[in-house]
Order: structure tokens, then C-alpha cells, then sequence
């Protein structure tokens, strides 16, 4: 049974930094493609950043050059570091894990809540 579990959401000032982190298990880590999505109230959710099995990232437009995703596969987690955090980046962040190329789906977190203001 796959489980995916984010943390490190808080409470930031506009310019700072928060990391997130997400472990997923239940199957070789190094098998999962991993993304990060958020969603504002009253929006739908969006993609923020993707990582693959081989270490290819990609990136909403909004937040290239301020975050990067990253993992870890020996810890069996993947990373999302947030700098020059904006208040429009306020939302509730959520890991996916990711076994399409097994014909297997996706997997969600609960969500871990970021707040930027000040």
C-alpha cells in the first residue's frame, strides 16, 4: 500500500524561504515520479513542480526561479525549496507519487498548509 506524507507547511513573511518535504512509500522510491500541486481557496488545483525517476524537473511558469524540487532517494523523499515567497503562493501543498509508467496511478498526500503574509 502506497502512502504519501508532506510536511513542513507554515507560516511565512513575504521574501522568505519554506522547505517541504514528502516521503512516499510502499515501493521502491526510486520507482515513483514525484510532483508537488497546490490549491488556493476557491481554485482548482495546480501543478508546481514534477521531478521524475531520473531527475528531470519542471516547473509551473509562476514559480521558476524561486522554487526547486529535488529528491532523495536514499531517504525516500522529495523536496520542494520555496524562496522569495509571495502572498499568491498561499495554499495548501500536496505531494503526488506517481506509478502511471506501471500502470498503477497516482498517489496523494493529505496536504500541508503554506500561508505567506505578513
Amino acid at each position: 500500500q502506497v502512502q504519501v506524507v508532506e510536511s513542513g507547511g507554515g507560516l511565512v513573511q513575504p521574501g522568505g524561504s519554506l522547505r517541504l518535504a514528502c516521503a512516499a512509500s510502499g515501493t521502491a522510491f526510486s520507482r515513483f515520479d514525484m510532483g508537488w500541486y497546490r490549491q488556493a481557496p476557491g481554485k482548482q488545483r495546480e501543478l508546481v513542480a514534477t521531478i521524475t525517476r531520473g531527475g528531470n524537473s519542471n516547473y509551473a511558469e509562476t514559480v521558476k526561479g524561486r522554487f526547486t524540487i529535488s529528491r532523495d532517494n536514499a531517504q525516500k523523499t522529495v523536496y520542494l525549496q520555496m524562496n522569495s515567497l509571495k502572498p499568491e503562493d498561499t495554499a495548501v501543498y500536496f505531494c503526488n507519487a506517481d506509478l502511471s509508467w506501471l500502470g498503477r496511478g497516482g498517489y496523494w498526500g493529505q496536504g500541508t498548509q503554506v500561508t505567506v503574509s505578513s
